[in-house]
């Protein structure tokens, strides 16, 4: 199953290049990995459906330390889920590869999404864990909303896409918390488990509530309707399947999954019940009144989805066995009759039944299929939904709904009401689509070169049509083959099949009376489309969700706007003041012991400490900037003497490193600031300030004092040195730690220098519009190379000293530059290999390459550096995130964990024996980010400023030539003498 899910993932990654190579056909070469999937479910069908009732299970340990596993189990749910998922996917791919012109725009993306939702899909029906169904369960409420969203450029789908996510993620957010409570208070988030041993309780009522919350807004229940018919923005393939047979059948599956544990939980009933009937019924009502057959079907969509969720929610073995069949059914019938509109709209050029006449005439084949598919949505024997419709008005009219007498019989009202409206409204479309209409024209001629629909077109829609025909006649086989599903509920001594002829019975008549009303509301269309516009609601869901969300952002802007007042000063003191306040007030009920306070170990200690207090406070006492910066240095080394004096020569080498490039970018910027800070502030100002610094710094020394004298069991960190030795390794602690034993917190912190890089460089390139500048600087064809005072020589210490300004040039530094700059590149190259047991590691030796790559900027500038480095930061980023990413991926193929660590010790000709730890291609990872870090802020914060300077330079000398131009009298001019050029002959 998981092989399955994973072959998804790839096509989805490979449908752009299968796209660009092969244009819309690559729809039809993706459509066999869930045809593929369809199969392998057929295959199982003995196993999970067979008289002891099995399940396919596959189980694999994802992340042991959190409980969370890839468990998949493919019960007879779970079985006609994945049927339907994978075999109606397959033929909308199918589809695809005729619904878009040749060319059009976004299909490669669209085709990557759309088979990634499909495998998201399908991982959410075999999930048998909480965690792992909520995690499909919001890949494919992201997913949808590309594909809703697939054309961006129009607003209308931007508006229905971030409708559907807010609606949808809502009801999400919810439905964790109801995972989490029932996954804690049942001791496992195993489904099977939780459902085989059903915990109690008014925790467990309040856990199950949110997750229907979740349920309803997926399936999109009154209230959360509007947002379905607001999907219909995109693309009729997406409506075939996400809203036909997929993600709003998400909702569906959850109910079916949870009923048999739970549906005897209190709120269960009459919360589905009233919110499926009252669906059901709005949903039909509004089809009624609908001209768009989209939009016709869209409504009848929730109208049917109402009548799922009673099925499934009423918790006894008909309504169960009727939800199922039902539920197959609107699968069939609902995307044929999508796939059938989206035919309609490619050969007319609309969906609008106002211009639609006569198509009938023009597609016979389609309008068979249509009459099938809606039959089947209107309950007319012997198609597959009225198999259905008949088993579930027996289970009501035989109290078979777990329910009071009068309850039951008031769903079955609703029912029969909103039977009627769906044969009115699937009348509507027949006549609508189809038809031809007295006093109309003919719709417009086809759209494209389409004037009658190709075989492959229309094949996918008549396939789903003809197969709603053969499972009405297969009732038998239906109910044995969900008979494993039906009897985990109670059976209240009825039993029932799906049946074309069941008698002369209730049901049978309730059908019959349902049929007669549809078609009279359907004959007396025009007076019931005027009584809908005269009764319209005025409360509507669509408008509610409007003024909820104008009424948050105006909350939004008026939170913002009183807190963010634009001052530096007021924000830092507000986060200062809640430090003070929350850990201080807690401070105060703490018994200190005084006596156990260490104040050093050596005298030394109490030096350098008293150095960084002066020096702190004389940083924050200064006007001038540079100053600041530098003893706010002094700071930094003051603590890497301390790391010394504490025998952390790790920590020490790191943070000199750290401090020393720190100090760098600080100047490079503050050549764009002013030498002093802004005017002092007020003396009342200075005192408060000066007030709430000293309490934060008195209440963060007494927290970490509260801290250590508190301790009440042996640090963690005592147990590291052995492990890092036998699990790790190596000897240096410091650096295992990073590489292995906390290696998830390593992998976060290079993410989080590669963002900073990207939003340095974005904030001085992108915005300014000089974007791949560095590139350029490497040529130097058109710079004017300078004349020295020296005697001409052929040597040149550095790569650009030809084109150095004499003024920049000094002979000491780039004698000094020639030779350390591959001295210290080989010393950083040193501390990554070695680092494993001695002090260094990949992050020190980044940073070394680093100071590397600052000296030779220093020395000769943006170009030096360009010619020091001459790739792009990114990719060296990139590159380094990858290989960091891929060394813990890689143990996963030899079925190890994702990051575990391999120990090699191997006896190499002439080398002799070699130690070797896997780790450390991790550690290349990390050196390469933490080079690529440097290099990208030494081009933005250093090259970027030094090419406004200069072609500020460039401005004021255009200006001063233009001025002397003006004062110059007329005649030719002087030739200007040739640039010297070293080594050119004399």
């Amino acid at each position: 199953m998981l092989a399955l899910i994973a072959a998804h993932i790839v096509a989805a990654v490979a449908a752009p290049a299968l796209v660009r190579a092969l244009d819309r056909r690559a729809f039809a070469v993706l459509a066999v990995i869930p045809a593929g999937a369809f199969v392998w479910a057929l295959s199982q069908t003995n196993s999970v459906t067979g008289e002891r009732g099995g399940a396919v299970e596959e189980h694999r340990t994802w992340i042991d330390s959190v409980g969370l596993d890839l468990s998949f189990r493919l019960s007879a749910l779970s079985w006609l889920m994945t049927l339907v998922v994978t075999g109606v996917g397959a033929l909308v791919l199918v589809f695809c590869a005729y619904y878009f012109r040749p060319g059009a725009n976004g299909t490669k993306r669209f085709a990557g999404v759309l088979t990634a939702f499909a495998g998201a899909m399908l991982g959410l029906v075999l999930a048998d864990d909480l965690i792992l169904l909520y995690v499909f369960w919001e890949l494919t409420t992201v997913l949808s909303y590309l594909l809703i969203g697939h054309n961006p450029e129009r607003r209308a789908n931007r508006r229905a896409a971030m409708q559907a996510l807010i609606v949808t993620t809502a009801g999400g957010l919810a439905m964790l918390v109801g995972v989490v409570m029932l996954g804690q208070i049942s001791g496992t988030y195993r489904i099977s488990a939780i459902l085989a041993a059903p915990p109690s309780g008014t925790a467990v009522t309040v856990a199950v509530m949110l997750l229907l919350a979740g349920a309803v807004s997926k399936s999109a229940l009154v209230p959360f309707h509007f947002w379905l018919p607001g999907a219909m923005a995109a693309p009729t393939p997406v409506s075939a399947y996400l809203h036909a047979a997929a993600m709003v059948k998400a909702g569906v599956y959850l109910v079916a999954l949870l009923a048999p544990a739970f549906a005897d939980v209190t709120p269960w009933r009459p919360t589905l019940m009233s919110l499926g009937v009252a669906t059901m019924i709005l949903g039909g009502l509004r089809a009624l009144r609908q001209n768009d057959l989209k939009l016709l079907l869209a409504y009848g969509t929730v109208s049917q989805l109402g009548f799922l969720m009673v099925l499934t929610g009423a918790g006894t073995q008909v309504a169960a066995l009727a939800g199922l069949a039902m539920l197959l059914a609107h699968a069939l019938f609902k995307a044929a009759l999508f796939l059938l509109v989206g035919v309609i709209d490619r050969c007319t050029g609309t969906r609008d039944i106002r211009r639609l006449n006569g198509v009938w005439s023009r597609m016979p084949v389609a309008f068979a299929a249509a009459v099938l598919a809606a039959g089947s949505m209107a309950g007319l024997p012997p198609l597959a939904a009225f198999v259905a419709k008949e088993t579930a008005y027996e289970a009501f009219v035989n109290g078979e709904a777990g329910m009071p007498a009068a309850a039951s019989w008031a769903t079955l009202a609703g029912l029969v009401i909103g039977s009627a409206l769906t044969v009115a409204y699937s009348a509507r479309f027949l006549w609508g689509g189809f038809a031809r209409k007295d006093g109309m024209h003919a719709a417009g001629e086809p759209a494209g070169e389409c004037k009658t629909p190709a075989v492959g077109f229309v094949a996918p829609s008549v396939l789903l049509a003809l197969a709603g025909l053969a499972v009405g006649f297969a009732g038998a086989v239906e109910t044995r083959l969900l008979r494993p599903y039906i009897e985990l509920f109670p059976s209240h001594g009825h039993s029932s099949s799906l049946s074309l002829w069941h008698g002369f019975n209730l049901a049978l008549g309730l059908s019959v009376l349902s049929l007669i009303i549809g078609l009279m509301l359907f004959h007396r269309r025009v007076a019931v489309e005027r009584v809908q516009h005269r009764l319209a609601p005025r409360l509507d869901a669509e408008a509610g969700y409007r003024a909820m969300m104008r009424n948050l952002d105006r909350l939004a802007v008026s939170i913002t706007g009183a807190t963010q007042r634009g001052s530096l000063p007021v924000y830092i003191a507000v986060i200062l003041i809640v430090v003070i306040t929350v850990p201080g007030t807690a401070l105060l009920a703490v018994n200190y012991s005084w006596s156990a306070l260490h104040w050093w170990d050596t005298p030394a200690q109490a030096v350098v400490s008293a150095v960084i207090v002066i020096a702190a406070i004389g940083a924050a006492r200064s006007r001038r900037r540079l100053k600041a910066v530098i003893l706010t240095g002094v700071v930094g080394y003051g603590a890497a003497l301390l790391f010394v004096l504490h025998g952390a020569p790790d920590l020490a080498l790191t943070q000199i490193l750290v401090e020393t490039i720190t100090l760098v970018i600080f100047v490079l910027v503050l050549r764009k600031l002013p030498t002093y800070f802004s005017d002092r502030p007020l003396t009342a100002s200075r005192w408060w300030r000066m007030a709430v610094g000293v309490l934060v710094g008195l209440v963060m020394a007494t927290l970490t004092f509260a801290a250590a004298s508190s301790r009440t069991e042996a640090p963690v960190s005592e147990g590291y040195p052995g492990p890092a030795v036998s699990y790790g390794g190596g000897e240096n602690v410091v650096n295992v730690a990073l590489v292995d034993i906390r290696v998830w917190d390593t992998m976060g912190e290079i993410s989080v220098l590669v963002v900073a890089a990207t939003g340095v460089a974005s904030l001085i390139f992108l915005i300014t519009g000089r974007s791949g500048r560095w590139r350029t600087s490497l040529d130097t064809s058109q710079v004017p190379r300078f004349r020295t005072t020296d005697q001409p020589t052929r040597t040149r210490w550095l790569a650009t000293s030809q084109v150095m300004a004499p003024d920049r040039r000094s002979l000491v530094v780039e004698v000094v530059t020639r030779l350390l700059f591959h001295t210290i590149l080989i010393f950083s190259i040193y501390l990554l290999f070695t680092g494993h047991n001695n002090p260094g590691g990949g992050f020190a030796g980044g940073l070394v390459a680093g100071l590397a790559l600052t000296v030779r900027y220093v020395a000769g500038g943006r170009r030096e550096l360009n010619a020091a480095a001459p790739v792009d930061a990114g990719l060296v980023l990139g590159i380094g995130l990858f290989i960091a990413t891929g060394s813990g991926l890689i143990p996963l193929m030899f079925g190890g964990e994702v990051l575990q660590s391999v120990l090699i010790d191997l006896d190499l000709p002439l080398i002799g024996h070699v130690h070797f730890v896997t780790s450390l291609f991790f550690d290349v990872g990390v050196y390469l980010v933490v080079i690529g870090l440097v290099l990208d802020m030494l081009r933005s914060l250093g090259g970027g400023i030094d090419s406004d300077y200069e072609n500020d330079d460039a401005s004021d000398a255009g200006r001063s030539d233009d001025a002397d131009a003006d004062d110059e009298p007329a005649g030719p001019r002087p030739a200007e003498p040739e640039p010297y050029l070293p080594g050119a002959g004399a």
